[in-house]
């Protein structure tokens, strides 16, 4: 008998989900429902800077033909739920229509944080999450103006960096010491921050912003930090983070983690056994995840429990990534030990142009994880070595000649 799987949302974590039950489900025991917010199916939004400096919808597009035509999934674009009702398991579209489903993933994905400061509603202020948003971002860039970043984690580097390649001038603001402060350490970061000034952006460290000031006409027309500097500037871009999508009515209500998100079990499950949440939207033991690699693993997790196929608990402990920013490769593999822990820590830097540190576990000495930034080796050839004594060769491996 065939059961209706409903997935409310198609980023990228929701479409990897339903790819991996359509590979799983050759029989078809599942008919999938997809109930899309954007009117564009499922995209790379990690490279929306690439469509900024002008790729297309097409060229992002994460939905091969296939897809699109398979008679067991039926996508509804620019149709959002706005209703779960738990006892009668179905969902309420924004259009008024009620799907019956047997079981439900949640994959709401996350809304840009945007600081409460004075002015952040002015004209030519805007964020960066979905295409739309792009497409009015590049309507106002001014090539040879200043632009003010506010931001410097990912999203703000990939912005900042997206508006140098249109011509302007970009500033970033950071409220943190350095950039990318959840992934990079201090000396990390100098080899990144290095890059940024070679490439011309220009930072501002370890301040806020205390406003977003008004021109004559109610646009932006400069930005004020708390160290007192003000920027010149008619277009600025908060980038300062995300926060879990989990206010889709549901009743009875689903429980939330202390940070937001809905609260899951290591498989993703939410207290209603009919019920799954993954990616952003996902507080998995409470914690949420805002990269990508992470809600991959959460999609194939769920995709295989609903397949009946053997699935492992999702491992939140490694944040492994890698990336390059501003020409800068920067890496993180393994564990990163919280600030309190005891794990020993070794670095091995040349100046500000490469830098990789490790954790080795105190009592054993056995490779917890580590820091990659600059010309240094693959995070590919040192993952296979957590968890185990490091070879002789550490530093080669770490810094090869």
């Amino acid at each position: 008998m065939t059961r209706t799987l409903v997935v409310i949302g198609h980023g990228m974590t929701g479409h990897r989900l339903v790819d991996t039950v359509r590979d799983l489900d050759p029989a078809g025991h599942w008919r999938v429902v997809v109930l899309a917010e954007e009117r564009d199916p499922a995209y790379d939004r990690v490279r929306l800077s690439a469509y900024l400096e002008g790729h297309s919808r097409t060229e992002l597009s994460l939905v091969e033909p296939d897809f699109l035509t398979d008679p067991r999934v039926d996508l509804y674009t620019a149709r959002p739920a706005v209703h779960v009702d738990r006892k009668t398991r179905t969902v309420r579209t924004a259009d008024g229509d009620e799907i019956g489903y047997d079981a439900l993933v949640l994959a709401t994905g996350s809304r840009p944080f945007v600081p409460p400061v004075p002015g952040r509603e002015l004209r030519n202020c805007f964020v960066q999450r979905t295409l739309d948003d792009v497409d009015a971002l590049r309507a106002a860039v001014r090539g040879g103006q200043p632009a003010v970043v506010i931001g410097g984690g990912l999203l703000g580097i990939e912005a900042a960096h997206g508006l140098r390649l249109l011509g302007m001038q970009p500033h970033i603001v950071e409220f943190a010491p350095h950039l990318m402060p959840t992934q990079l350490d201090a000396d990390a970061a100098r080899v990144l921050q290095r890059g940024a000034t070679a490439l011309g952006l220009r930072l501002h460290c370890g301040t806020a912003v205390t406003s977003v000031d008004a021109g004559p006409d109610d646009a932006v027309r400069s930005v004020t930090l708390a160290n007192g500097t003000v920027l010149d500037t008619d277009l600025v871009v908060f980038a300062a983070g995300i926060r879990p999508r989990d206010d889709l009515a549901v009743t009875p209500d689903l429980e939330r983690g202390e940070r937001g998100g809905f609260l899951v079990d290591a498989y993703c499950r939410t207290a209603d056994e009919h019920i799954w949440a993954v990616g952003e939207c996902a507080a998995v033991l409470g914690r949420c995840h805002g990269l990508i690699a992470p809600g991959y693993r959460m999609a194939e997790s769920v995709a295989r429990q609903l397949t009946d196929h053997p699935a492992e608990p999702f491992d939140g402990t490694d944040t492994s990534t890698t990336l390059k920013l501003l020409g800068v490769h920067v890496a993180t593999f393994g564990t990163m030990p919280v600030r309190d822990s005891r794990a020993v820590e070794v670095t091995f830097a040349e100046g500000t142009t490469r830098y990789a540190k490790v954790f080795l576990q105190t009592s054993t000495g056995t490779l917890l994880g580590g820091i990659l930034a600059g010309k240094t080796g693959s995070r590919t050839e040192l993952t296979p070595h957590v968890g185990r004594r490091p070879p002789a060769d550490l530093e080669q491996l770490l810094l090869p000649d």
